[in-house]
């Protein structure tokens, strides 16, 4: 975490982490720059001098959520060593990212939907994400022997989608618990056609 001189976190900090509460709670397009700016107890000048515009803040919020979900994974799958295991960790954690954001669904579905412009920065960061999910999955599929890798980690990560979306809308983990189930059972099976 950046810091200032004076030993306080810095203003473009305190925007992210204030834009970060903020969008996921009421939503990106729901949330002026005016709140978040009295959020961080910032000035104006800093979001301008720090991101350019509240697009490019949007962007920069997304990426740190990636970048952050991409070290929970990690972290999650420090001590596993089966690749069926560290897919199905995507799993568990969006089971309980579910739970802390009460159920607001997928952070990047729901700024997929805010900005449908292929165009917009949050797009492109929405896809950085997006691209990093399909090459692990497909590089773990690759890595516990299953049949069509690249097949099967598309139907993984149709099922992942689903069940985060189905956990958005029934205000339930039980979608994500199935949504795991069902993703190794496709796993096992793929890997049995493979033997």
């Amino acid at each position: 975490m950046a810091t200032t001189r004076s030993g306080g976190t810095a203003p473009a900090q305190r925007l992210l982490e204030a834009a970060g509460d903020l969008f996921v709670r009421e939503g990106i397009r729901a949330v002026g720059i005016d709140r978040v700016i009295a959020e961080a107890g910032v000035a104006r000048a800093s979001l301008y001098h720090a991101f350019g515009s509240k697009d490019a803040l949007v962007a920069a919020y997304l990426d740190d959520q990636d970048d952050a979900d991409r070290k929970k994974w990690e972290k999650a799958t420090a001590g596993l060593d089966a690749p069926r295991d560290k897919i199905l960790a995507l799993f568990d954690l969006a089971h309980g990212a579910a739970v802390a954001r009460r159920f607001r669904g997928c952070l990047y579905l729901n700024a997929a939907t805010e900005f449908p412009d292929a165009g917009h920065p949050a797009r492109a960061a929405v896809d950085r994400h997006r691209a990093w999910l399909h090459e692990l999955l497909v590089d773990l599929a690759e890595q516990a022997g299953v049949a069509e890798a690249e097949a099967t980690a598309e139907r993984v990560r149709l099922l992942y989608d689903g069940a985060v979306a189905g956990s958005k809308f029934s205000r339930s983990t039980d979608p994500i618990d199935l949504g795991k189930e069902l993703a190794a059972s496709l796993l096992d099976e793929r890997v049995a056609q493979r033997a």
